[in-house]
């Protein structure tokens, strides 16, 4: 891909799946990436088969949920490469004590809902915030949001996720059409079902069996499928794509 080579890049929530595949994915194109996430020992995982490879990596223990948190891996971006070109923001409380407790709104828990919002959405309008005054200083840059399918499907249950999957599609939108004239791209990639450290492996194989026979692939997905995705979104090829949700999901969703 033209124009990953040298670019800073910063993967907030980077220690496992598709985020570890991103910044993985980002280093062997060149760019040098900051890895940050909640879990450090799994961002300095990360960093460490990066550099493995002989690629540049940071990494850095940062809470989504936490402005200040956030603000410090900006500066740590700033120190370390002396600037920022690109953020891929890719966390999410996907905890049980969070997902896994937001049931139909019959059941709603208001603190469930609040957590969701504080992480996966309030958590990326705060990195946005943080990296668009670095992305300017630069002459421009690109962002990549994950979203989410549940965003779109309409389940009987994950309101509070699906809702904050839906709010990351209208802060892209925001994003771009705020400064896209003074070179600054932000879109988003949905995911389907991808198998990862957190994913579909603990699913049944009834389950997993289901999945795939509602999607029009021969397999599910993996984080690397995401991964050269979000890479192309960030590289100079993707100039001319701005505000875009794109569902990256083996056909499970058909959307113009």
């Amino acid at each position: 891909m033209r124009g990953l080579a040298d670019k800073r890049i910063v993967v907030a929530g980077g220690a496992t799946g598709i985020g570890a595949a991103t910044a993985e994915r980002l280093a062997e194109e060149g760019a040098q990436v900051l890895i940050g996430d909640v879990n450090l020992e799994g961002a300095e995982a990360t960093a460490g088969r990066v550099k493995a490879a002989g690629g540049t990596a940071v990494a850095v223990a940062f809470d989504l949920a936490d402005e200040g948190s956030v603000r410090a891996l900006f500066e740590r971006a700033v120190a370390e490469f002396g600037g920022v070109d690109g953020l891929f923001n890719v966390g999410a409380d996907l905890s049980p004590d969070t997902l896994g407790r937001d049931g139909d709104l019959s059941e709603m828990d208001a603190a469930i809902w609040r957590r969701t919002f504080e992480v996966n959405l309030i958590g990326y309008a705060h990195t946005c915030r943080a990296a668009v005054p670095l992305l300017l200083e630069g002459g421009g840059g690109a962002i990549v949001n994950t979203s989410s399918g549940a965003a779109y499907v309409g389940e009987a249950v994950r309101p509070a996720y699906a809702a904050s999957k839906a709010g990351i599609n209208a802060l892209t939108r925001h994003v771009a059409s705020r400064w896209g004239k003074e070179g600054i791209r932000c879109n988003g990639v949905s995911p389907g079902m991808v198998l990862s450290e957190t994913g579909l492996e603990t699913m049944s194989e009834g389950f997993k069996a289901a999945v795939l026979g509602a999607i029009r692939s021969p397999r599910l997905g993996r984080p690397a499928d995401l991964a050269g995705a979000v890479a192309f979104l960030l590289s100079d090829d993707a100039a001319w794509i701005n505000g875009q949700t794109w569902s990256v999901d083996g056909g499970g969703s058909l959307r113009d």
